[in-house]
């Protein structure tokens, strides 16, 4: 059986039934108590999403406190991947029990990602047989981009955005996923920003809640 996914959430400022979810990825050593703190600052844009911010599935092997999506006691690409695989059916689990008890489909869902939870975004976002809304990662790297042709199965919008000062994830990694994503054809934004370190700045923020206001908008306005 699957570990299960739990954290935080956030209900729509609108006060009525989700018409959309966006569901935030943490990054390594941190908990779904994180990036939470973002709903309410993207809430009044999408006043009817609900926001959830689940727990990586496992203990941070790096910390004392804080989880995982995967080690990276070894930083080689066929470990990163290798445990990117390994999360990937919880994460879609989640993904599958989020939208079924709320009656919504993959066009009313975003992907948030943080580092390691923008990885994650990509690889699960990509390889879902529907489309999510979209995909909205920070300071993150897309994994298995050599497969990617052959295991890619929908084409989500992508934003990207990354710190050029970044000193965990290089932020040669932004403009390595923009090119092997378009090669499969799939739409991809990305935003550099200048001296910035692994972290989102306020422009990032106004800028992501920017993204998700136009691919969640008409997703609500259908429902």
């Amino acid at each position: 059986m699957l570990m299960r996914l739990e954290g935080p959430s956030h209900p729509p400022l609108s006060g009525g039934k989700p018409k959309s979810l966006a569901v935030l990825l943490h990054g390594l050593g941190s908990d779904g108590n994180d990036l939470i703190g973002l709903a309410p600052h993207w809430a009044p844009l999408v006043p009817d999403t609900e926001f959830l911010s689940p727990n990586a599935p496992f203990p941070c092997d790096m910390a004392p406190y804080g989880y995982q999506w995967f080690s990276l006691q070894d930083r080689s690409p066929a470990r990163i991947l290798a445990g990117v695989r390994a999360a990937a059916p919880m994460l879609d689990g989640f993904l599958d029990d989020a939208l079924k008890a709320r009656g919504l489909d993959e066009s009313r869902l975003a992907l948030v990602g943080f580092s390691q939870g923008t990885m994650m975004s990509l690889h699960v976002g990509l390889r879902r047989a529907k489309a999510v809304a979209g995909i909205l990662g920070y300071s993150g790297a897309l994994t298995g981009a050599d497969g990617l042709a052959q295991e890619v199965r929908s084409k989500p919008r992508v934003f990207l955005l990354h710190g050029t000062a970044d000193e965990v994830v290089p932020f040669a990694a932004l403009d390595a996923a923009k090119r092997a994503l378009e090669s499969v054809g799939v739409r991809v934004e990305t935003l550099a920003r200048p001296g910035l370190g692994h972290s989102i700045d306020e422009v990032g923020l106004i800028r992501g809640g920017e993204f998700l206001r136009r691919v969640l908008a008409g997703a609500a306005a259908r429902a």
